[in-house]
C-alpha cells in the first residue's frame, strides 16, 4: 500500500508507478503509455522547481497547467488554508453566506473592470464557462427575448470539459467521443496570425477581419437566436494566439451592435498571467462576464467564479426570479480564504509589474529559437507562450498526424522532461511546445527554459 510520506526521498518509485498503474485513472492521458513505463510523480515543489519521487529536480515550465502564478511551496498559503479549515472547514451558498466568501467576492469585484460587481463562485474554470452560458440563456428570457440561446467561440478554442464547455471548445478530437452534444454553439475564425487564410502581410487588417467573422457568424445564425460570444484574451489551443491590435474593441462593437453578451474566458489569462490582474484590462476592453479560475488560488486550493456586470445580474435581484444553479463546493471557505492570501502576495510582491517588466526579455529569449530549422513561430504575451514547430519554414509546412504522433508523443514529451523542463508538447491544431512559468522567474530561468528547448528540438530534427 503507497502512503504519502514527507521526503523524496522516501518514496519507492516502483511501488507509486505499480499503483498509479492499478488504480489512478490520469486525466488527458493515455493510460497504455505507463503499461511497461514507469507513472512519472511529482512529489515536491519549491518555487519555480519540481522534484519526482527519485530527487531529480524540474524547471517548471508550465505553472503546473498554468496555475501556480506565485510559486510553489509558499508555507503561508498552507497556514492560511489549515487555519481556515480549523474554523469554518466546509459551508455552501446555497442562501447563506461566510465571510471569506463575501470578502472574496468583493475583491474580485474591485479588481473588475467596469460595473462587473457580481460574483458566482464554482470550483474551477469549465464550471465558470458553464455557468456564463446557463446564465446568458436565461438572461434573455427574463428580458423578454427568450430565442437568444446560441452562443459562438472559436476554432480550435478550449472552454472546459463539462457539457456544455464542451459545446462550446473548438477542438473537434476534443468533442467527436462525447457527441450529441449541447446544441447551439457555433465556431468562428480564431486570431493565429502565423497562419491566416486572409491578409496574411497585415496585421490589424486580419484582426478586423478575423473579428468580423464573428459577426457574420452571428448573422448566419440570426441575432436574434445568439445570447454570447465566448473568447479568451490570448487562445490557449493551437499555441497562444494573442489579439492583434483593436480587436477586442471591435469585437465589443459587434456584440454591442447585435446585443450579444460578451465573455472573456480567462481561465488561464487572469490573476497576472498577461501582467494584469484580468487580461482585458491589457487588451483594453470591458466584457460583460469574466470567468476566471486557476491562478486565483494559485492552485493551492480549488476555485473558480464568472463575474457579471450588474446589467446581467439585475433581473436576478428583483422579484421571485433566481438563477437555479450552483456547485456543493463552490466560494469553498478554505479556497476563498486561499485566494485572498494569494492576491495578497500579488500586491505585496508586484507580481503584475514583474511581469510586464520581464515579458519583453522572456520573448526575447525564447525568439533566439527561431534559428533552428524546426522552429517556425514564437508568439504569446505575458508570461504564456507557443512555439510552433513546422517541417518546412519557408513554406510553413507542418507535420501529417503521424509525423506529430512520432514528434510529440514519440520524443518530445519525453525528451524534454528528462532534460529537466516540465512543459507542454500539443498538437491541437499544428504542433506547439507551451510555456506558461510560475510568474516569479527572471532571466536565469528564461535562459535555461531556451538553452533546453534548444538542445532537445535540435535532436528532435535529427531524428526527423
Amino acid at each position: 500500500m503507497v502512503t504519502p510520506i514527507e521526503t523524496a526521498a522516501s518514496y519507492d518509485q516502483d511501488a507509486l508507478s505499480a499503483s498509479a498503474r492499478e488504480h489512478l485513472w490520469m486525466h488527458f492521458t493515455r493510460m497504455s503509455s505507463y503499461a511497461n513505463a514507469p507513472v512519472p510523480t511529482i512529489v515536491r515543489g519549491e518555487g519555480a522547481r519540481i522534484w519526482d519521487a527519485q530527487g531529480r529536480s524540474y524547471l517548471d515550465g508550465l505553472a503546473g497547467l498554468f496555475v501556480v502564478q506565485v510559486g510553489h511551496g509558499r508555507q503561508e498559503l498552507a497556514e492560511v488554508a489549515a487555519k481556515q479549515a480549523a474554523e469554518l472547514a466546509f459551508f455552501p451558498l446555497w442562501s447563506y453566506a461566510h465571510p471569506t466568501g463575501i470578502a472574496l467576492a468583493e475583491r474580485l469585484a474591485s479588481l473588475a473592470p467596469g460595473d462587473l460587481n457580481k460574483v458566482f463562485f464554482t470550483t474551477g474554470g469549465g464550471e465558470a464557462v458553464e455557468t456564463a452560458w446557463k446564465l446568458a440563456k436565461q438572461y434573455y428570457k427574463l428580458v423578454g427575448k427568450p430565442m437568444k440561446h446560441k452562443v459562438i467561440s472559436r476554432a480550435i478554442a478550449y472552454h472546459g470539459t463539462p457539457q456544455g464547455a464542451l459545446s462550446i471548445t473548438g477542438i473537434p478530437d476534443a468533442r467527436k467521443w462525447f457527441e450529441p452534444l449541447v446544441p447551439g454553439a457555433h465556431k468562428a475564425a480564431n486570431t493565429n496570425f502565423y497562419r491566416a487564410p486572409e491578409h496574411g502581410d497585415d496585421l490589424e487588417a486580419f484582426g478586423r477581419w478575423a473579428a468580423d467573422d464573428i459577426e457574420r457568424t452571428i448573422e448566419m445564425e440570426g441575432a436574434d437566436t445568439v445570447a454570447a460570444v465566448f473568447v479568451e484574451p490570448v487562445q490557449n489551443s493551437g499555441g497562444c494566439f494573442p489579439p492583434p491590435p483593436g480587436y477586442f474593441q471591435r469585437l465589443r462593437e459587434i456584440c454591442d451592435r447585435h446585443d450579444v453578451l460578451l465573455v472573456s474566458d480567462e481561465t488561464i489569462c487572469a490573476f497576472g498571467r498577461l501582467g494584469t490582474t484580468f487580461a482585458c484590462d491589457k487588451f483594453g476592453y470591458v466584457p460583460d462576464i469574466i470567468t476566471c479560475a486557476k491562478g486565483m488560488t494559485s492552485g493551492y486550493s480549488p476555485i473558480g467564479a464568472a463575474i457579471i456586470s450588474d446589467r446581467i445580474a439585475a433581473p436576478f435581484y428583483s422579484g421571485a426570479d433566481y438563477f437555479p444553479h450552483g456547485y456543493t463546493f463552490g466560494g469553498h471557505p478554505v479556497s476563498a480564504a486561499v485566494a485572498l492570501a494569494n492576491l495578497e502576495i500579488f500586491d505585496r510582491e508586484d507580481l503584475n509589474q514583474h511581469v510586464l517588466q520581464n515579458e519583453g526579455a522572456f520573448r526575447a529569449t525564447l525568439e533566439k529559437l527561431l534559428d533552428l530549422p524546426i522552429v517556425g513561430d514564437v508568439r504569446g504575451d505575458g508570461y504564456f507562450y507557443g512555439i510552433e514547430l513546422v517541417k518546412d519554414k519557408a513554406t510553413k509546412e507542418t507535420f501529417n498526424d503521424e509525423e506529430s504522433e512520432r514528434l510529440l508523443r514519440g520524443f518530445l514529451s519525453r525528451a524534454l522532461f528528462d532534460a529537466g523542463l516540465y512543459c507542454r508538447a500539443d498538437d491541437r491544431g499544428d504542433p506547439v511546445v507551451q510555456l506558461s512559468p510560475p510568474l516569479i522567474i527572471g532571466q536565469p530561468e528564461f535562459d535555461e527554459i531556451e538553452q533546453t528547448l534548444r538542445a532537445v528540438l535540435t535532436e528532435a530534427w535529427s531524428r526527423l
